[in-house]
Formats: C-alpha cells, sequence, structure tokens
C-alpha cells in the first residue's frame, strides 16, 4: 500500500512539473485532446496504462 501511495505521488510531482515548467505547451495539448472523439482518448488511455503496467514488469 506504501508503494501504491509513493507512485501516486510522483505522478502527481510529474503533472505538477508540466503545469510549472510549459503551461502554454500544456493548455495546447488539452485544446487539442478537446477535438478528440472520447474513444479515441479510451484508447491512448489504455495504451498508457498497458505501456505503464508492461515498464513497471520490466523496470521492478
Amino acid at each position: 500500500m506504501r508503494q501504491l501511495g509513493a507512485a501516486l505521488c510522483l505522478v502527481l510531482v510529474i503533472e505538477g512539473l508540466m503545469l510549472f515548467a510549459a503551461p502554454r505547451g500544456w493548455q495546447a495539448m488539452m485544446r487539442e485532446a478537446l477535438k478528440l472523439p472520447p474513444r479515441s482518448l479510451r484508447l491512448i488511455g489504455a495504451g498508457a496504462m498497458v505501456a505503464g503496467l508492461v515498464l513497471l514488469q520490466i523496470f521492478h
């Protein structure tokens, strides 16, 4: 449970870093994401989850 908490905190740090370092780029990315249909966003999310799980297995 402690590792899950640490992982979630790391996600927050990375997300915050993106907003802090490149707010305009983040806004532009969000505007482009709004143009995509929900199905595409779900597929991108699923792909990101699978990639994360694979990388976790490789590095852990």
